[in-house]
């Protein structure tokens, strides 16, 4: 008897679901552009290393070149198409429209995927390897440029905006935290 090399998934995506016969082997990268013409979420080196294809699954970062479409079944999938709250961007796109935080603009979609779950991590405490204080009761450390820099390593510009990307990485951090606290954004090392 023959196993059954396809299945019929339904994804969650950006709030709609999806329902589609999939082989087995179908990335959800692949199952996102080819299947669904979600084509904001670029294919750059297909092998996990650049974050071209970087999406939110149920909050956290995925490279989507790596993810089987099968086994994200049933969870909530967030492109750059599902980002934005109707006309108004995310406050990490306004960012990175403000502060230029792009060039040719291939890497800007898993850039500021990327970036919105790196936020939530730091938000919720995590450190990275750039943290000085990694003990759970230090808190999540200070978002400086090197801290920022170290969470998005995942995520590469062959334009070199990195400049640009971290400022408004920083910017968007200093908008979150400015609507978490209804007051003024705590003042930070000057990204650079």
């Amino acid at each position: 008897m023959a196993l059954s090399t396809s299945s019929v998934i339904t994804l969650h995506i950006n709030g709609e679901k999806h329902t589609l016969p999939v082989d087995h082997r179908t990335t959800l990268l692949d199952a996102l552009r080819e299947r669904l013409d979600l084509t904001g979420t670029k294919k750059g080196c297909d092998q996990g290393q650049c974050g071209a294809c970087t999406v939110l699954v149920d909050g956290r970062r995925k490279v989507a070149c790596l993810q089987l479409a099968v086994a994200a079944e049933g969870r909530e999938i967030t492109t750059i198409e599902g980002v934005a709250d109707g006309d108004h961007l995310h406050p990490v796109q306004q960012a990175f429209l403000e502060l230029d935080g792009y060039q040719c603009g291939y890497c800007t979609p898993g850039q500021i995927c990327s970036a919105i779950g790196m936020l939530a991590e730091h938000a919720a405490g995590w450190p990275s390897a750039a943290s000085d204080d990694v003990r759970p009761a230090a808190g999540p450390p200070p978002l400086t440029p090197d801290e920022i820099r170290e969470r998005m390593s995942g995520n590469l510009c062959r334009c070199s905006a990195y400049t640009s990307i971290v400022e408004a990485v920083a910017r968007a951090a200093d908008a979150d935290a400015a609507s978490a606290s209804d007051g003024p954004a705590q003042s930070r090392e000057a990204a650079a």
